[in-house]
């Protein structure tokens, strides 16, 4: 029997030690969605992962091989994880069984086992697919570590988040973790052209309407799929045999392009908008921050990045930068969506433009390092206040050179550091921008440092 939990199939009853019949058809069952009716049942069916199941690429071999291994499958949605976990207990003739991570805990891995152990008496190996791994804590993560390692469990784990983060250390030494990635637009028409041949063969659509909805698809094939089916039920409703790009406007959900807040690709998008910024190149930069925009970003989170970037990769090459990204950040607070984001986006075409220089971020890292392994320097005696008659006659502030009084308004040859330690040029200004200038001067006050020394002989 079949028996179903929380929305994922567990084959056979697992409090019995009937043997599982798999695969299940389940196109047969007049409920099931376009998406399971499609599902690839072999390799040579999967559209795209050619880079995985391509001739003599890793799960192709892993196919061939007829011996299952414990993997991570990860990726964004729709593209084939749970296809490929199930199509693996398909070609070894394994028992399956699959849990979500949303709604299993202990007692599901502890029942998975147990029967698992039953279908081993009976000479057949198990496959433990865990949908979104990465939500299981790590005390879950454990629960099934030792079965996997004795080998009564081949475990595939499936999970949209970077297992480096998510998957403990034991686990993920114990499992080849393959990428997969989304779908490329002739992809995706590969599958609209099998989907509308296999299944919608009453239906015609034009170009419009079959660019439309694999740009709405964004490289999903589930979402494609799930389109196509929300398109045929008001074509059937509305009496139409022929789909054209106006009637998929109307009637498919308009959804967002692949984002997930907190997830890879918001992290990975944001991190694009960065480094266009820092590499100078507007338009790309104005690619990512108006995709992550188009993708639910918050406009807010956005203007704090942009600030970031402003005292990171601009910095005293070009001051303005930040006082153009704190501006933007505050007229965004003013004027809201949308006419905010465009302060937000001039912002991001200056920086992108402005001269660079990271030397005050190095500088400032650099000396935490060295503060972190440092031991605790007391401040020398000439650069404390003496406030107090007992301070003065204490030495406090007593060999302190007033700049102002000095030529130039520097004292050539004093030292800021405390006593013992040799002075660091940790901050080295670039010769872009306003550094350019700070860098002369620098050279300048040094000069007359090494003046000063000669004179004094020292």
């Amino acid at each position: 029997m079949v028996r179903e939990a929380h929305g994922y199939d567990i084959l056979s009853d697992l409090f019995s030690g009937n043997s599982p019949e798999f695969p299940v058809d389940r196109s047969k069952l007049g409920f099931a969605p376009l998406a399971e009716q499609l599902r690839p049942r072999t390799p040579d069916e999967v559209i795209g992962q050619q880079h995985l199941l391509g001739p003599g690429k890793p799960l192709r071999l892993a196919f061939e091989s007829g011996q299952p291994h414990s993997m991570i499958l990860w990726g964004p949605p729709g593209v084939g994880k749970t296809t490929l976990a199930r199509m693996m207990a398909t070609q070894f003739n394994c028992a399956f069984i699959a849990l979500s991570a949303v709604f299993s805990g202990v007692k599901e891995v502890r029942e998975a086992v147990a029967q698992a152990e039953l279908w081993r008496d009976q000479g057949r190996r198990t496959i433990l697919f865990v949908d979104e791994i990465h939500r299981f804590n790590k005390a879950q993560q454990d629960g099934f570590l030792p079965f996997v390692e004795s080998g009564l469990l081949t475990f595939i784990g499936a999970t949209t988040e970077n297992p480096s983060f998510e998957i403990i250390s034991a686990l993920l030494s114990r499992a080849t973790v393959y990428v997969l990635k989304p779908l490329d637009e002739a992809e995706m028409g590969q599958l609209f052209d099998r989907a509308r041949e296999r299944a919608l063969p009453d239906l015609a659509f034009d170009e419009a309407a079959r660019a439309r909805l694999v740009g709405l698809a964004d490289g999903d094939a589930r979402r494609l799929l799930n389109a196509l089916e929300q398109v045929r039920i008001a074509a059937r409703t509305a009496g139409i045999a022929a789909v054209d790009g106006h009637f998929v406007e109307e009637t498919v959900a308009q959804s967002l392009r692949r984002f997930d807040k907190g997830g890879d690709a918001f992290y990975d998008q944001i991190s694009a908008l960065h480094k266009s910024v820092r590499g100078s190149d507007p338009d790309a930069a104005l690619y990512w921050y108006c995709r992550m925009l188009d993708g639910g970003a918050d406009p807010r989170y956005l203007a704090r990045r942009i600030v970031r970037m402003a005292w990171e990769d601009i910095g005293l090459a070009d001051p303005r930068g930040a006082e153009i990204a704190l501006s933007a950040a505050e007229t965004y607070e003013r004027l809201g969506s949308p006419e905010g984001e465009l302060a937000l986006a001039n912002a991001v075409v200056y920086l992108a433009v402005a001269a660079k220089s990271n030397a005050a971020y190095n500088a400032y890292n650099a000396v935490r390092a060295f503060i972190a392994e440092d031991g605790s320097r007391p401040v020398p005696l000439h650069l404390r206040n003496a406030p107090t008659r007992l301070m003065k006659e204490m030495g406090f502030g007593k060999e302190y050179r007033y700049a102002h009084d000095e030529a130039e308004g520097y004292a050539a040859g004093e030292t800021y550091f405390p006593d013992g330690m040799k002075p660091q040029r940790w901050y080295r200004p670039v010769e872009r921008g306003l550094e350019l200038k700070i860098g002369e001067k620098l050279a300048h006050l040094r000069q007359l440092d090494a003046e000063a020394k000669k004179r004094s002989g020292r």
